[in-house]
């Protein structure tokens, strides 16, 4: 049996009956340093509540599977050095061996399904790279996406990525991709692209209404509502282009592959951005933490 650790707070929000968020625990261990990462992860939470809902911060922690974490818990996995990066294919293997792994948005929707929360909240959901048709490179959190009954709230996907293509496997994995008050395709620092989302919802209620309705029809499967960063926030597509594309040509001039890519390039653009590309990456996850609280309120009421 796998062991399931709920905080305090999320176990007396699951006996009330309240809504509940998940959070990752990746922009903990591998987003950003300490004391900055605990920082950040205490604000989400903060604003989860702020909303009205009740966070669920996601780890595996010597073993245990943790739904929520306390504030000791959350220090000492914002210190800790050598935490592995949990997706499908690792996680029960992290939890039967006793280790200690963050959540990434696949391992997350697992984790949400097992503790019964249908909603979470991230920054943006990885996909289609860039050469894919070469390396096959794309990530697990597409096919989660299509099997895993939760509703996803994300920035779209990272800019660093194929969008096209990503939207292309989320079309062909019968995946709804949701934008949230625009026809647009948000793309992560920028509110907007050139593409348009398959969907529309301008409001949390038709969210949540959409979601109960594939689990009546049994849909397996979640939804990805992609919310634009505040307009306030935003880099410019324009201005982020060349640097991704420069980002992108030192990447593969270094052979650099697989797992190594996005952290590399993610590194690279706040460093051509002088930061702001992580400013903006916590305001959209903010916003996220925000939208997600009131999907999660719409759905407790359904």
């Amino acid at each position: 049996m796998i062991d399931i650790l709920y905080s305090a707070e999320v176990a007396s929000a699951r006996s009330e009956g309240k809504p509940v968020v998940a959070l990752e625990s990746t922009i903990i261990t591998h987003g950003m340093p300490y004391p900055q990462n605990v920082e950040v992860a205490a604000q989400v939470e903060d604003d989860i509540r702020a909303a009205g809902a009740t966070p669920a911060t996601m780890a595996v922690i010597d073993g245990a599977l943790h739904v929520g974490l306390e504030a000791d818990t959350l220090q000492a996995l914002g210190k800790a050095e050598g935490v592995a990066k949990l997706s499908r294919a690792d996680f029960a293997a992290c939890i039967a061996t006793g280790g200690t792994g963050a959540t990434t948005v696949a391992a997350t929707m697992i984790a949400a399904r097992l503790a019964g929360i249908q909603v979470f909240a991230t920054g943006g959901i990885g996909g289609v790279h860039k050469g894919a048709e070469n390396s096959f490179d794309i990530s697990a959190d597409l096919l989660e996406l299509a099997q895993t009954p939760v509703t996803v709230v994300a920035a779209g996907a990272k800019a660093i990525l194929d969008v096209p293509k990503t939207l292309e496997v989320l079309e062909t994995q019968g995946v709804p991709v949701i934008a949230y008050g625009q026809d647009s395709f948000p793309a992560f620092w920028s509110a907007t692209s050139d593409l348009t989302a398959p969907l529309r919802m301008d409001n949390a209620a038709s969210i949540a209404r959409a979601h109960m309705l594939r689990r009546q029809m049994a849909i397996p499967g979640g939804q990805l509502v992609a919310n634009p960063i505040p307009a306030d926030d935003q880099i410019a597509a324009e201005v982020l282009a060349p640097i991704i594309a420069q980002a992108q040509s030192e990447a593969d001039a270094k052979g650099i592959s697989g797992k190594e890519v996005t952290p590399f390039l993610l590194q690279r653009i706040f460093e051509l951005t002088d930061g702001q590309s992580l400013i903006a990456n916590i305001a959209l996850v903010r916003n996220n933490a925000r939208l997600a609280a009131e999907i999660a309120k719409e759905l407790a009421a359904l």
